[in-house]
């Protein structure tokens, strides 16, 4: 790839789309993780025993649904970015890779 096929494919517009795009969802995504995941730890530091009631008369907690809630969290939000970047991104590129092909 020369200097001048780079510049022609910076300068797309649908190249800044699509970085602009993956950047956003990434970032938001990424926020939406951290918080869960820095609520969880938070709550388990400053009222370890909210975790620690027991659910019904059995011997699971409160914190072990929590826990494993978090976990789909992790799951379900990587199903959006992949969701996402199929029905936005992924053309977006295609567009981009064919208009730029020189």
């Amino acid at each position: 790839m020369d200097a001048r096929q780079l510049e022609s494919i910076q300068n797309h517009p649908d190249f800044i789309r699509l970085t602009s795009g993956r950047a956003r969802l990434g970032w938001s995504l990424t926020v939406a993780m951290l918080a869960i995941y820095f609520g969880f730890i938070l709550l388990l530091a400053f009222s370890p025993s909210t975790l620690g009631t027991p659910v019904g008369s059995g011997v699971m907690t409160v914190g072990i649904p929590i826990g494993v809630a978090v976990i789909f969290t992790a799951v379900l939000l990587t199903a959006i970015y992949v969701h996402r970047a199929n029905r936005d991104l992924d053309p977006l590129n295609e567009r981009v890779r064919k208009e730029c092909k020189a």
